[in-house]
């Protein structure tokens, strides 16, 4: 007998793990795991292996796993019971994004849902990248902008690459592709902001 699982996705972000939290949302979209490697781009070995957390996803593979579902990393990771909107936050309850790891994506707020803008504090280790090399560069609708707190970042948006270093700023639209990594021997920080929120 098959399990029923939610049709809102905030509802499925509830479970421990991502590779949990991406089988019960593809689950609940009636796909198999050959259909969503199929609509996304990503073999279907590499989606098996992440959905048993046998593998964590780079960010750019799970923005593509997550595209056909019509779900942002924001609400994918949103916590579902948070009702109220805090004014302040601690640096303990921004909502990570990421693998927290050689990337991390810190997000103001649990539940972006019916907002109009994304706070992130963004860090990049040596080495980090939100690509992967011969992969699409990203793009969403959205605009996006920041400014660099500490380090250097190589910015590729269109086709223009920029390094940008403390005090430098961007701001683009999101439509165009985009990466960012962190080719340097140093940490950098960034803070940045998404409107609407569909990263």
């Amino acid at each position: 007998m098959r399990e029923e699982l939610p049709d809102n996705p905030a509802e499925v972000a509830d479970t421990a793990s991502v590779g949990a939290r991406l089988k019960a949302l593809r689950q609940s979209r009636g796909l198999s795991i050959r259909g969503l490697s199929e609509l996304a781009g990503v073999p279907h070995a590499t989606l098996s292996i992440i959905e048993r957390d046998k593998s964590s996803p780079s960010v750019s593979i799970l923005k593509r796993l997550l595209r056909p579902l019509n779900v942002t990393l924001s609400v994918f990771f949103s916590d579902s019971a948070v009702v109220d909107r805090a004014v302040f936050y601690k640096a303990s309850e921004l909502v990570e994004l990421a693998d927290g790891k050689k990337l991390s994506y810190r997000q103001v707020g649990a539940n972006l849902e019916n907002s109009s803008m994304m706070i992130l504090h963004e860090r990049y280790e040596p080495g980090a990248d939100t690509g992967e090399e011969g992969e699409e560069l990203y793009s969403h609708d959205a605009e996006e902008g920041g400014i660099i707190i500490q380090g250097r970042l190589e910015m590729t948006v269109g086709d223009e690459i920029r390094v940008l270093s403390v005090g430098d700023a961007y701001y683009f639209d999101s439509r165009l592709p985009h990466r960012m990594r962190n080719p340097f021997d140093e940490v950098c920080i960034v803070v940045s902001a998404v409107s609407p929120p569909t990263f």
